[in-house]
């Protein structure tokens, strides 16, 4: 989902939150478009989404953030809501290494259902949980470089590289798109004009018109 529109923002687009349950996806949710963090945070129902205005070089982006749940009971409701996607922010939990080792896994059922050129981000959440680290940032960055993705440490406790991360994501489709919009402007223009022909070239050459006589 990224189309242009006229009135209150120029873009809208679609990012999924991913990664298993408790890495703390509802949480970078509601500290990036409310700035709260809620330490009682239940799992996630299905999908909810957010959405938050922000300006990207010069133009008004209006981010639809979807989160999903990541119980496995919910991945047939969920899959579906993959589709519009733009960029995708790939969740895990840094003290909590089945959630690093299950990446993989979701980035499968990303890149089956969304759109080849979505861009995705990798991020190591709880950093403030440092002391309690079960995935060595080298082991991520690692994985990241392998599949191609950008990542990044956050904390959605702390709002540490919160805001970041949605906006490199924000940023990055940005550009993707108006990389295809002057494409396009360059491929209409050159597209070769229709020949003109010239009525008098017609008379010239023996087609005339004549009337019967009296």
């Amino acid at each position: 989902m990224a189309y242009k529109v006229d009135h209150e923002y120029d873009y809208l687009f679609k990012i999924v939150l991913i990664g298993d349950s408790g890495v703390g996806k509802s949480n970078i949710l509601s500290r990036f478009t409310r700035n709260e963090f809620h330490l009682d945070s239940k799992s996630t129902i299905g999908v909810e989404f957010a959405t938050r205005t922000l300006q990207v070089e010069g133009k008004t982006v209006k981010a639809q953030i979807w989160d999903t749940a990541g119980q496995e009971r919910y991945r047939a409701i969920t899959s579906a809501y993959y589709r519009g996607a733009v960029g995708a922010l790939l969740v895990y939990d840094i003290t909590k290494r089945q959630t690093f080792d299950n990446v993989l896994r979701w980035l499968s059922e990303l890149r089956d259902h969304a759109d080849s050129n979505i861009v995705i981000m990798m991020a190591g959440n709880k950093s403030d949980l440092n002391h309690l680290r079960s995935v060595k940032q080298e082991d991520a960055q690692s994985l990241a470089e392998k599949e191609g993705l950008a990542f990044l440490e956050t904390s959605a406790l702390e709002a540490i590289n919160v805001e970041k991360a949605f906006q490199t994501i924000l940023m990055d489709i940005y550009q993707i798109i108006s990389k295809k919009a002057l494409a396009a402007q360059q491929a209409a223009a050159s597209v070769p004009q229709g020949t003109i022909i010239n009525v008098k070239n017609l008379s010239d050459n023996g087609i005339k018109g004549g009337c019967c006589s009296s």
